[in-house]
């Protein structure tokens, strides 16, 4: 059951006695928790049937009272367990878990990790509770994710745009909705959001970042390359070598992996190596410009650099230096 299908249910007056929220991706348990806490009671009702605990503070007794407390003046109370994975004797909820009440919302947010699963308590969930598990999204599923939550607010993305605000922000799924948020409040009666818009609100160039130096190493476009550089050297924060040689690697990397396959479909290629079909153009643009053996070099290339940027055979070239001197052996 996804997040939104959870949320769906609630908002239909659908419950169920006990709710289990875990796993790696905060994002997802924090829209249901935030909903829970906000939405399911009126504030009326709030004041005597919402209850919220801490983990690293709460005693495994409070909880199992608080949740054994029938509503007053309301149809249901909610209980909040937040931050359980620090709770002490968390296993002894087992005995509520197994026999809750049903006027009792018990939401259980355990962040960072899941339950061992050869655990009494994890069988027991199982049963007598909704499990919703979530892991961190794969980077290749950002950009259909990111579209879909702005088509969800109401509102559209260019494609350049979308990308360029992915790649900055990278896999924080709170931090992209809130940029969007950001952007939305400004756009006035426009409903699309641009390139201009990413660069004037998040603060990212839309001419001189780490996706154009993708686009300009992958048409071998060598005065565009260095003209980014020279931008990243006068302004350090905006890409570090860093966050710049990983990006370059994927370009290859994924470029490398096309050699290997024998459809020429896009579609199938992208489900192949595991990426978006947005980018498989530019992985196919890489190949027919550089070869098998360009590839092959700018692989080895971006190994040598990257020791090199970590101190390793150079005595303290710049990142500017050492990024202008690999792109142009990748390129000629």
């Amino acid at each position: 059951m996804s997040a939104e299908k959870i949320i769906s249910d609630w908002k239909k007056k659908l419950f169920k006695p006990v709710y289990w929220l875990e796993g790696e991706e905060d994002y997802f348990i924090d829209k249901i928790v935030h909903y829970a806490e906000h939405s399911i009671l009126t504030d009326a009702e709030a004041g005597f049937n919402l209850t919220v605990f801490y983990g690293r503070d709460a005693d495994w007794t409070q909880v199992i009272n608080a949740c054994k407390r029938y509503p007053m003046f309301a149809e249901r109370q909610v209980v909040l367990l937040k931050e359980a994975q620090h709770m002490r004797d968390i296993d002894k909820l087992e005995s509520y878990i197994g026999q809750p009440l049903t006027s009792t919302v018990f939401i259980v947010a355990y962040k960072e990790k899941k339950v061992d699963g050869r655990t009494q308590l994890a069988k027991l969930l199982k049963t007598k509770a909704e499990l919703f598990t979530t892991k961190k999204m794969y980077d290749n599923q950002l950009p259909d994710w990111t579209n879909e939550l702005v088509k969800s607010k109401g509102y559209t993305i260019s494609q350049k745009g979308l990308l360029l605000l992915v790649d900055h922000i990278g896999n924080d799924l709170s931090r992209i909705d809130n940029e969007i948020e950001k952007m939305l409040v400004n756009l006035g009666s426009r409903t699309s959001i641009t390139e201009d818009d990413i660069e004037k609100y998040v603060g990212v160039s839309k001419e001189y970042n780490p996706f154009e130096l993708q686009s300009a190493m992958a048409a071998k476009d060598l005065s565009k390359a260095m003209r980014i550089i020279q931008y990243f050297e006068a302004n350090p924060k905006a890409a570090p070598i860093q966050l710049v040689l990983p990006t370059l690697y994927n370009l290859f990397s994924k470029t490398y992996m096309i050699f290997g396959q024998a459809s020429k479909d896009e579609k199938t290629i992208a489900a192949n190596i595991g990426v978006n079909a947005w980018f498989v153009k530019d992985y196919l643009l890489v190949a027919r410009n550089y070869g098998y053996n360009g590839v092959e070099k700018a692989l080895l290339l971006l190994h040598h650099y990257n020791l090199r940027s970590v101190g390793i055979n150079d005595t303290g070239s710049s990142d500017a230096s050492l990024l202008k001197e690999m792109v142009a052996k990748m390129v000629n």
